[in-house]
């Protein structure tokens, strides 16, 4: 298989329904590629305008002038981010982006391939997961089926299935999040939002130290380790399941 780098045949993808994809098609299709190393975006870039001629695709190198990009108001059709750039922990960077922008789909292209990272991109909203070695093939498959509204994993890189009834060893996460204060939920919430530290001072009125001390407190409440666990542990859990855990007055 040749690497996202080098030339491969051109092909026809079938779309999910069954109907081929031809690689000319692409007119009026946008995407904006996100990656802090030039290269690779030249690569990813020269990919993706090989097999669709027609569409506009435009560059960032980093979360904050991708957010930039995606403001300006022109219709973004797919986002293809990296998650391993400078300054971004984690899934932080694709929490941001889904959050600000939840209607624009983001298929992640990273050089990391273990199965657990793949599920975590995908709770935390990614429509796909490329890794950075595959073959151009894979690349526009995925692309494809992501713009036709499926989820897009390489097979192989989604794992075994958690086994049903399988311990955990903690309580049902609606239990541990009935032991949080009315005001450690509100943080809760602002956390699945992607909001820092800072920006819940400021809407809830109260200083940075009095977050970063709920931030603690939510974190041995549920029994994790990191903001981006309490985005994974609540990640099926709807805004109306949390908000019930509140007084009603």
């Amino acid at each position: 298989m040749v690497g996202l780098t080098g030339r491969a045949p051109e092909v026809s993808l079938p779309r999910p329904d069954g109907a081929p994809t031809p690689v000319a098609e692409g007119a009026d299709m946008h995407l904006i590629i996100v990656d802090d190393h030039p290269l690779f975006r030249d690569a990813l870039s020269s990919a993706v305008r090989l097999a669709f001629p027609a569409a506009e695709v435009e560059e960032a190198d980093g979360i904050e002038s991708a957010c930039a990009a995606l403001s300006r108001g022109r219709s973004i059709d797919l986002t293809l981010l990296d998650l391993t750039m400078q300054g971004v922990n984690g899934f932080d960077g694709l929490i941001a982006i889904r959050t600000r922008f939840p209607r624009i789909p983001v298929l992640v292209v990273s050089g990391l391939d273990d199965p657990r990272i793949v599920r975590e991109a995908l709770s935390h909203g990614a429509a796909g997961f490329v890794p950075k070695a595959a073959g151009k093939p894979v690349l526009i498959r995925a692309i494809t089926d992501v713009l036709n509204g499926a989820i897009f994993v390489p097979e192989g890189l989604s794992g075994p299935a958690e086994a049903p009834g399988r311990k955990t060893g903690k309580p049902p996460i609606a239990e541990r999040i009935a032991e949080l204060t009315p005001q450690q939920v509100r943080v809760l919430l602002m956390i699945r939002q992607g909001k820092l530290n800072k920006q819940i001072a400021h809407e809830l009125g109260v200083g940075d130290s009095t977050v970063k001390a709920h931030v603690s407190e939510i974190l041995r409440k549920l029994g994790v380790i990191s903001r981006t666990q309490i985005v994974i542990e609540t990640a099926n859990l709807d805004y109306d399941n949390i908000m019930s855990t509140l007084p009603s007055n």
